[in-house]
C-alpha cells in the first residue's frame, strides 16, 4: 500500500507525457511529475519518493525531502494566512494547512511554530495542528525509568513544563527540578524519572540515580581545577548559590563531595573544598 504523507520506495513502471508512474508491490500507482524525474531513472528501477495529495486532490509523488511527515512534529514557517487557516512551508510544492480550529494561538506570517502533522481521515490530506498534546498518548509505552529521551517543550503549567517525548508520549518536567528557563518550542534531552500507575510520566533533565551523581563529581573536579583547586562552597552553602555556581542541586552537590571525599580526591576546609 502506498502511504500518503510518508516516504515510499516504489518502482518506475510507465512513462507518460506528464511524468513517470510509480507503483508498489500491490500495483497501486502514483504519478511522479516530469520535473522530479531523475535523468538516470530506468524502467523497473526503485525510487524513494514522498507521496501526498495536491491542491486538486490528486495523489502525486515528489523527490523533494519534506520538512515534516504524517504523525510527526516539526518547526515550520508560516507563509500565508487567510480565513481558512495558516499555510506552512513543508519543503515541497504544497504548503501544510493548519486550520484556524487547529491553532493553539493565532498564527502570523513570517513566524515559525511547532506543529503536529496528521492525515485527515475524510479527505486523506495532510493537516497541521499546534494543539500538540491531543496527539500524544502514554498508552502502551515501553519507556523505562532512567531511559534517555528526546523532548519538545510545548506548554508551561503551574507544576512544570509539558514535553512531547520522542514525538509520541507526553511527560512533565517539574519546575523544582529545572535550573534553567525553557521556552515553548525548546528541545532538550531528558530522562524518565517515574512512570505512574495512571500512565503519567515524570521527567528529569538530569540523569537518574548514581550515574548522575557520578557525572557531577567530574563537573565538580573540573570546576576545582579551573579555579586553583579551591571553591568556597560547602554543606552550609545555600541551594541558590550552589546552583548558580555549579548548575546542580544542593542534594546532588552533597552526594558528589561525599563521594570525592571518600575517594580522597578532596579535603574539607572551614569555608570550602580543596582539591587534594
Amino acid at each position: 500500500m502506498i502511504e500518503i504523507g510518508k516516504k515510499n520506495t516504489l518502482k518506475a513502471i510507465r512513462n507518460t507525457p506528464q511524468g513517470i508512474y510509480l507503483a508498489d508491490k500491490h500495483g497501486n500507482e502514483v504519478l511522479l511529475p516530469n520535473k522530479f524525474v531523475p535523468k538516470s531513472l530506468q524502467a523497473e528501477e526503485l525510487l524513494e519518493v514522498f507521496v501526498y495529495k495536491d491542491s486538486e486532490d490528486r495523489l502525486v509523488a515528489t523527490t523533494l525531502v519534506p520538512l515534516i511527515e504524517a504523525n510527526s512534529l516539526a518547526n515550520l514557517l508560516v507563509t500565508d494566512v487567510n480565513s481558512y487557516g495558516a499555510f506552512m512551508d513543508m519543503g515541497i510544492d504544497k504548503d501544510l494547512l493548519v486550520p484556524v480550529k487547529e491553532q493553539l494561538n493565532p498564527m502570523k506570517v513570517g513566524k515559525s511554530y511547532w506543529v503536529y502533522c496528521y492525515l485527515d481521515e475524510l479527505t486523506q490530506r495532510l493537516v497541521g495542528s499546534s494543539k500538540i498534546k491531543r496527539f500524544l498518548s502514554n498508552e502502551n509505552n515501553s519507556l523505562k525509568v532512567g531511559e534517555e529521551v528526546a523532548c519538545l517543550i510545548f506548554d508551561d503549567t503551574p507544576l512544570g513544563y509539558l514535553a512531547a517525548i520522542n514525538q509520541t508520549h507526553v511527560g512533565l518536567i517539574y519546575h523544582s527540578d529545572v535550573y534553567t528557563h525553557f521556552r515553548i518550542g525548546d528541545t532538550t534531552t531528558a530522562y524518565v524519572k517515574k512512570i505512574k500507575d495512571q500512565g503519567e510520566i515524570d521527567l528529569s533533565i538530569q540523569k537518574i540515580g548514581f550515574k548522575h551523581v557520578s557525572d557531577q563529581t567530574d563537573v565538580l573536579l573540573n570546576y576545582l581545577k579551573k579555579n586553583g583547586g579551591y571553591v568556597d562552597l560547602n554543606d552550609h552553602s545555600s541551594p541558590e548559590e550552589i546552583q548558580a555556581r555549579l548548575k546542580i542541586s544542593k542534594k546532588v552537590f552533597k552526594k558528589a563531595i561525599g563521594m570525592l571525599y571518600r575517594e580522597k580526591k578532596i579535603k574539607m576546609e572551614e569555608h570550602g573544598i580543596r582539591l587534594v
